[in-house]
Parts: structure tokens; C-alpha cells; sequence
């Protein structure tokens, strides 16, 4: 028990990390300052967490690498967008 909670007050810091970028990103409407290879990279590695926490069956895992997938695939799709 006590490590699921750690496993989830890791999770929510970690994913919540993210969405002070993604606001910032789709207030300023600039994407400029982000890497498109780092960003493809982390993206990439947080979905395969994602399949490895889905595989694991664990709660913490799948949470914070879902939310996360989502928030860094937003920063991908604003990143793209913005480049043309």
C-alpha cells in the first residue's frame, strides 16, 4: 500500500509537470522553443511506459504515463502546427 501511494504522488508530480508548458505553449501560440526531436523522443518513451505500466498492470504507472502521452502528444500536434 505504501508503495502505490508513493508510485502515485510520483505520478501526479511528474505528469502535472507538464501542463504549465502546455498552457504557456497554447497562450503564447509558440512552439518555437521546444525540440521537435526531444519532444518526439520523450513522447515516444512515455508510450512505452504506458504499454509497460498496461503490462505491469500497474495503476500508478498507467495513470501518470496516460496523462502524460496526452499532455507531451498536445505539445507534439502544437509543435507541428506551428511550424508552418
Amino acid at each position: 500500500m505504501g508503495t502505490e501511494i508513493i508510485g502515485y504522488a510520483a505520478a501526479v508530480l511528474t505528469t502535472f509537470a507538464f501542463v504549465p508548458q502546455v498552457v504557456k505553449t497554447w497562450r503564447s501560440r509558440s512552439a518555437g522553443d521546444l525540440s521537435f526531436v526531444a519532444l518526439v523522443a520523450l513522447t515516444t518513451g512515455i508510450f512505452l511506459w504506458l504499454v509497460y505500466g498496461i503490462e505491469l498492470r500497474s495503476a500508478p504507472i498507467i495513470f501518470a504515463n496516460a496523462t502524460t502521452f496526452l499532455l507531451t502528444s498536445t505539445l507534439l500536434v502544437l509543435k507541428i502546427i506551428r511550424r508552418r
